[in-house]
């Protein structure tokens, strides 16, 4: 399948998300909070996750935008720990050294992101990496965005699940 197909699954199938969700909430009792926040994350989350397992292609529209946020966040979190660090007595100096090490970091991690991904349809291709995924999906919304665990419980849910359709629409459905 191609990206468009797989993006469109996602976009149309997530009412089945949602249902199934509301489905062991109702019979059993998984304490997801089906919020509009959750669900609004889940969607992109889902949507997202539904074209994810490409990113293991180099020519895939999803591995050339998730270089860039890869890059970008560590560029940013390089630059969270270097800020720290006074080296001059002046406060610009310092904010203009801590970024030029951040950029540095996220410079190197645009070229060993695609050195380091694996081929396609490997690892990244399983219901291993889906996990995987699902549990960013339950930690940013809980631990970035400070919502309720089990907001993000479903937000973690949709997240695999999303991923798990990209597998069941190539077909190729393995564990690891």
């Amino acid at each position: 399948m191609n990206y468009d197909e797989h993006v469109l699954g996602g976009i149309i199938t997530y009412p089945l998300a949602v249902l199934t969700a509301s489905l062991l909430r109702t019979y059993l009792n998984v304490p997801f909070q089906l919020s509009f926040m959750a669900m609004a994350l889940g969607y992109a989350f889902y949507v997202l996750g539904s074209d994810l397992p490409d990113m293991d292609h180099p020519d895939a529209l999803i591995h050339r935008g998730t270089k860039p946020i890869v890059a970008v966040a560590i560029g940013i979190s390089a630059f969270l720990k270097f800020s720290e660090i006074s080296i001059t007595k002046y406060e610009w100096a310092n904010l203009t050294i801590a970024w030029g090490i951040a950029v540095l970091f996220a410079f190197a991690s645009w070229y060993i992101f695609s050195t380091i991904m694996p081929k396609h349809r490997g690892i990244v291709h399983s219901v291993g990496f889906a996990c995987v995924y699902g549990l960013l999906g339950f930690a940013l919304p809980v631990y970035g965005l400070r919502l309720h665990w089990e907001e993000g419980l479903f937000v973690g849910f949709a997240a695999f699940m999303g991923y798990l359709l990209h597998l069941i629409l190539d077909k190729q459905v393995k564990l690891l």
